[in-house]
Parts: structure tokens; C-alpha cells; sequence
């Protein structure tokens, strides 16, 4: 595979699936021109930081909440398409843990969101399928919540 301005350094990034009452917890964001998606809460690790370090700090700025950080469920790869001037192509790692929440948490910003976040929202799971997505990692999310399987690196994706 050829990818012209590639990045010279990978991106890992790490996302919390929190899922309560055939619910889950996600990022509703402004996209622009794009319109409106939705993504789950996490971010880039920073130098110096665990994955697991890093997932509780970008869960608080985002969630203003703790999280329990249980099993991690996947681990994926892809080439990110960023909007620089000329357009460039980054590769990052992404880790999905599986994670919780205190049973009382209710929904809301935390201190720090992200630039394009509008608000935090318990989505039904069923309604997953209809929706707009900022994430390649999406698509196996909808795969693993609907075959439940663990422990698989799901490989590039595209």
C-alpha cells in the first residue's frame, strides 16, 4: 500500500466503550461540513502516559467523570486522513477498553472537551446502526456489540 504524506510518527489513541442499560455513552460532535456525529470518549495517548493513564484523563476532560477501566476488547490500526495543507495521512493505533461509570453519572461536558464537542448522551444501542460516526473503528464496535467476541486484533482499517 502506498500512501503519499504519510506522518512520520503513529498516533496511539484510546476510547472507552461504556455501555449501561442497553445504552451507550457517546460524544455528540459538530462536524462541520460533515454535520453532525457521533464518536466515543477518548483521545491521543501523550508521551509519558500508559494507555490506561491516558484513557482516564481523556474520559475526565471529556466526561468530567472517573472511569473503571476493566478489559481491553480490540485493538485496530488505519491510516487517518487529516486536514493539513497539503492533505496528510497519519497511522494510529487505536485501543478500545471496555469501561464503567459510577451508576449515578449523568451526562455532561467535562472541564476540558473536545474542540468539536457538543454534548455527552446515552445512545440505545439499537439506534447505533442509523448514525454518523468520526471514527474508522466504529464499524467493528457494531460488530463486536452485536457478536460479543474479545481478544481480537481486528487488523488495518480503511
Amino acid at each position: 500500500m502506498t500512501i503519499e504524506n504519510l506522518l512520520p510518527e503513529t498516533r496511539n489513541a484510546v476510547r472507552a466503550l461504556i455501555v449501561q442499560n442497553d445504552r451507550i455513552l457517546m460524544l455528540r460532535k459538530d462536524g462541520g461540513v460533515r454535520g453532525e456525529g457521533f464518536a466515543l470518549p477518548g483521545g491521543s495517548q501523550d508521551a509519558g502516559e500508559t494507555l490506561h493513564e491516558a484513557l482516564e484523563r481523556e474520559c475526565f476532560e471529556e466526561l468530567g467523570a472517573r472511569v473503571e477501566i476493566q478489559d481491553l476488547l480490540h485493538v485496530a490500526d488505519f491510516f487517518k486522513e487529516k486536514r493539513t495543507d497539503p492533505p496528510s495521512t497519519r497511522h494510529q493505533v487505536e485501543f478500545l477498553f471496555n469501561c464503567s461509570l459510577p451508576p449515578d453519572y449523568r451526562p455532561r461536558n467535562g472541564p476540558k472537551p473536545d474542540r468539536t464537542q457538543i454534548e455527552v448522551v446515552w445512545v440505545p444501542l439499537g439506534d447505533l446502526p442509523g448514525l454518523v460516526f468520526y471514527s474508522a473503528s466504529m464499524s467493528p464496535l457494531l460488530e463486536y456489540l452485536s457478536n460479543r467476541y474479545r481478544d481480537v486484533y481486528l487488523g488495518l482499517i480503511g
